[in-house]
């Protein structure tokens, strides 16, 4: 666990540096501290790994205005000189601008191993880390790049005591949303965030698994290329440092949205890097800092949730929050769980080389969606070379340095080189001081109204700390609903939002609304209109396969509920999703053009099959009669 605040760095430097008053050539020097002398404890300290580090970080801090020469001649150095700290009475604090530093300044020359952020970096308090928080590596120029932005190492947080329309902690996707939609309509909102802006989703979920998958689905089609007439001449190679080094390319480049910097410079957001704690009603704070607030809204996301496998804490797994670490590819990779993260994650590094073993403890993988689309992505990862275990639940894990994991089941030991524990999530709830405003909590998350409002009128919660529905997107809308519904005097329901949903294996599975049994359960009586792509000219042409069903109201055409499996079914159910906000209807989505050959004519055919059946007998008559009278 890890959090960049200067200040904290200062401190492990004071405590380092041996202050006293010291004589060189006849002159007395009050209140100063030797370079060489401070830079020997600090290693021992452990607060750097060696003396280049403790060289780094000391001229860092220099910069930032803590210590200087005490004549101003030499940067700080690893000799006998002498430094005094700004404030010799032991109160100073980082007062630099955040963009005099960078995580580079501090980590010295760029490098290519796995170098763990906490390893350079001193041991921090227990509360001052985020649940889940982890290391980021290596820590390459990419990386640096991302830190620099997400969480700036010499940022300053604002100084006010005016009250702010609206507080938010916690700057994923539902946090960010917030805080610049309440900038951009006028109002002064403060943003928390004591680990990295951008959160889950850009740090380590959405954006680095769509640049693995999309690595994963070149070396799938490289592969099967040959069905195209086009020959590969020797062996397909995969370089898997090249993929991920990408992969840290692509996210850095993308932080920019997401950065500090952005939102308080370009947005107007108050930023405040540090952890946010309710202290009363009203007020919240930040690193020692007061900041009150009129309205609250918690956006502090969730976090992998471990199950309580003996031997699986005390070995080093994997999670999402670590596997786009991985530098070189494991021979052999287990995965815990079926569901879209295992089975997303099974597919693209079995494509790229690795053995993978996926173990479920349920019948079937992707227990959200239908056995049908289910079943499709079985067969897919079965087909790349993934070795799928169902009912088959974890009761042990050993490992050593020399021989990696045993991943023991009831009937079986499997012996794998690395470990992904991908088995659900959990809230971040603990550590905010929720007790002390009165907001209800428990693992789950925090307790929630249709309106997103606590059980504190004042405070509102969004994404996946607040629902069931842990994707990016849906955080988005909830965090637009809470605008409207805390600042605006809005009374929209997260219970009327129409969520869809993909999971991004190769078939792609997408749903929106309501599932079969959903309707079941309900006695909802309903119609079925389906279209396999085996009869898609664009399928054919590209081959593609996979199906398209649209659930609608019995005797209407009213969609209930869609699901899609196939190419770019994440994109194409958002066309169904219009069609069932707007109340267009199944028949009138038969009647919209579509460009020839697509993919998505299949969901137009669906209507037309849905018009084939207000043919009945009596209106098939009638229309002979017109064509007769009319030849």
């Amino acid at each position: 666990m890890f959090e960049i605040d200067l200040n904290e760095f200062l401190e492990a430097f004071r405590a380092a540096a041996d202050v006293a008053d010291r004589k060189h050539r006849l002159i007395t020097y009050d209140s100063v501290f030797v370079g060489d002398e401070t830079c020997r404890k600090l290693v021992e300290n452990g607060v750097v790994a060696d003396l280049d580090q403790a060289l780094a970080l000391g001229n860092a801090l220099m910069e930032t205005g803590a210590f200087h020469h005490v004549t101003r001649e030499h940067p700080f150095q690893n000799s006998h000189l002498f430094y005094r700290f700004s404030d010799v009475h032991g109160s100073s604090s980082i007062q630099s601008d955040s963009t005099a530093l960078s995580w580079a300044d501090l980590l010295g020359k760029t490098s290519t191993q796995h170098i763990s952020l906490q390893a350079s970096l001193p041991e921090l308090k227990e509360k001052s880390a985020i649940q889940g928080a982890t290391p980021l590596s290596p820590m390459d120029a990419h990386n640096i790049a991302l830190l620099n932005r997400v969480h700036p190492p010499a940022w300053r947080n604002p100084e006010t005591s005016n009250r702010y329309n609206a507080v938010v902690i916690g700057a994923g996707a539902g946090g960010l949303v917030t805080a610049a939609s309440i900038a951009g309509l006028g109002g002064r909102v403060a943003l928390v965030e004591e680990h990295m802006m951008g959160g889950d989703c850009l740090n380590f979920g959405c954006v680095p698994s769509k640049a693995l998958l999309r690595a994963a689905r070149a070396v799938a089609d490289v592969r099967r290329a040959s069905a195209f007439g086009v020959e590969i001449q020797g062996e397909i190679r995969v370089n898997f440092g090249k993929i991920m080094a990408r992969l840290r390319r692509l996210r850095a480049e993308i932080s920019h949205v997401d950065s500090a910097d952005r939102f308080a410079h370009e947005l107007g957001v108050d930023v405040f890097i540090g952890r946010g704690e309710f202290t009363k009603p009203g007020v919240i704070q930040v690193n020692g800092q007061e900041i009150s607030y009129a309205k609250a809204v918690i956006a502090t996301g969730a976090q992998p949730a471990v199950p309580p496998i003996p031997g699986l804490r005390e070995s080093p797994y994997l999670t999402n929050m670590t596997i786009f670490n991985l530098n070189e590819l494991p021979p052999r990779l287990g995965i815990i769980g079926g569901g879209v993260i295992g089975c997303e994650m099974a597919q693209a590094f079995a494509r790229f080389g690795s053995k993978v073993t996926l173990f479920q403890s349920d019948y079937r993988i992707l227990p959200r969606e239908d056995d049908e689309a289910a079943q499709w992505v079985h067969r897919a990862l079965v087909d790349d070379g993934v070795d799928i275990r169902l009912k088959s639940t974890v009761t042990s894990v050993e490992y050593s340095k020399d021989t990696g994991f045993v991943v023991r089941t009831e009937d079986s030991a499997i012996h794998v080189d690395a470990l992904l524990v991908a088995t659900g999530r959990k809230a971040n709830v603990d550590g905010m001081g929720l007790e002390h405003v009165g907001v209800e909590y428990s693992s789950k998350g925090v307790q929630v109204d249709d309106h997103l409002r606590t059980t504190n009128a004042d405070i509102y919660a969004v994404g996946d700390v607040a629902t069931r529905y842990q994707f990016t997107h849906v955080a988005d809308a909830m965090a637009r609903m809470v605008v409207k519904n805390a600042l605006f005097f809005g009374n929209e329901k997260f219970s009327e939002l129409l969520i869809p949903w993909c999971t991004y294996t190769e078939p792609e599975v997408a749903h929106v609304g309501l599932y079969p049994r959903d309707m079941g359960e309900r006695g909802i009586e309903f119609q079925t209109f389906r279209q396999d792509l085996a009869s898609n000219d664009r399928a054919i042409l590209e081959g593609e396969a996979g199906f398209v069903t649209i659930h609608t109201r019995a005797g209407t055409d009213e969609i209930l509920g869609a699901t899609i499996v196939g190419p770019h079914a994440g994109d194409l159910i958002s066309e169904i999703s219009v069609v069932m906000k707007t109340g267009l209807g199944l028949g009138g989505l038969a009647s919209v053009i579509h460009p020839y050959p697509t993919i998505a004519d299949a969901i137009r055919r669906c209507g037309d099959e849905y018009n084939r059946t207000r043919l009945t007998p009596t209106v098939k008559r009638l229309l002979r009669g017109v064509l007769a009278a009319r030849r």
